[in-house]
């Protein structure tokens, strides 16, 4: 009886096509008729109705042109992240607009002029307060061993992002810097030792990551610029192409060098604070530890905004050298 029922009911149904239609083709009307649930009417919104601060999509990629301080031209593979504003009466935004928009200005060589027209046009398209658009990429750059004249590429993990909130614009570069730290106490202990007691002890050190976030303020900040500016804070970043003689020149580098965690987010404050192009900063750094099995890390910030209370508990745990 229920069998059959059901057979009864299925047959009540028009039957279906299950055959792709390749020639199908759309027209205005057809197009008009299709739903959209996204802008429908305040009563389909589920849960609180409240404004939502951010709403959009992550890491969609594409290549973008960048122009490197020297006045070349590099194509790099580039992570995109769109997001908008969403007022507590709306149920959502059509998200491929944001993509559609930011594509719009994709074949453009970047600069953050571009980046801003973008983010105009999908807060216009989206009926939008507040905006922002980030965009992650690896930069290379050809750096020279410290001995032997060898050269090789090193790779920078930037991200530049352009927020508006409540009409203001902030412009800031993320940017990942990866070193070695000896630590200073480990290296006293270990020369006691030899002095002491004639018995050989090696300081310990390991790969380290600051990752610092500047807003961008007044002229051009170029990638290359702040490579140099946390070199000069920590000259010790890790090597590319090695020979013997550059391995003997990195311990002697790390010798010179000592750096505990709180040294080097000071360090790196002192540059960013004596830089005219930014303005305010946070520094985060992680020491990813060869004597403790946990890492040493710190965290310091100028201005207000990367003000912090509540600390993500991820905020470390991201820091991967």
């Amino acid at each position: 009886m229920t069998e059959s029922r059901a057979i009864q009911t299925a047959g009540s149904y028009p039957a279906l096509s299950r055959t792709y239609p390749a020639d199908f083709t759309v027209d205005a009307a057809y197009k008009e008729s299709l739903p959209d649930l996204q802008n429908g009417p305040a009563s389909l919104i589920v849960g609180a109705r409240t404004a939502i601060q951010h709403v959009g999509i992550s890491n969609f990629r594409l290549p973008i042109r960048y122009l490197t301080r020297s006045g070349g031209e590099i194509t790099l593979e580039t992570s995109v992240t769109g997001s908008v504003s969403l007022e507590a009466d709306r149920k959502g935004i059509n998200m491929s607009r944001i993509m559609r928009s930011f594509y719009a200005h994709a074949d453009k060589r970047f600069s953050m002029g571009v980046l801003a027209a973008a983010l105009d046009d999908y807060k216009s398209d989206l009926d939008s307060l507040d905006a922002r658009i980030q965009m992650r990429l690896s930069y290379p750059i050809q750096v020279d061993s410290l001995r032997s004249g060898l050269s090789g590429w090193q790779y920078y993990d930037i991200a530049l992002e352009l927020v508006e909130q409540a009409g203001h614009r902030l412009r800031i570069m993320h940017f990942d810097y990866v070193y070695s730290s000896t630590c200073p106490c480990s290296l006293e202990l270990a020369e006691h030792a030899r002095q002491v007691r004639g018995q050989l002890a090696t300081p310990h050190s390991q790969r380290s990551i600051a990752r610092i976030s500047a807003v961008m303020q007044g002229d051009t900040l170029w990638f290359e610029d702040m490579v140099e500016l946390c070199r000069r804070a920590v000259s010790t970043e890790t090597q590319v192409m090695v020979k013997r003689e550059d391995e003997q020149a990195f311990a002697e580098l790390n010798a010179a060098n000592p750096i505990f965690v709180e040294d080097a987010v000071r360090a790196f404050a002192e540059q960013l604070l004596s830089e005219p192009r930014i303005g305010d900063f946070r520094v985060v750094a992680s020491h990813q530890e060869s004597l403790h099995s946990h890492d040493a890390v710190s965290l310091l910030t100028s201005g207000l905004t990367f003000e912090q209370v509540s600390l993500d508990p991820m905020a470390f745990a991201g820091l991967r050298a």
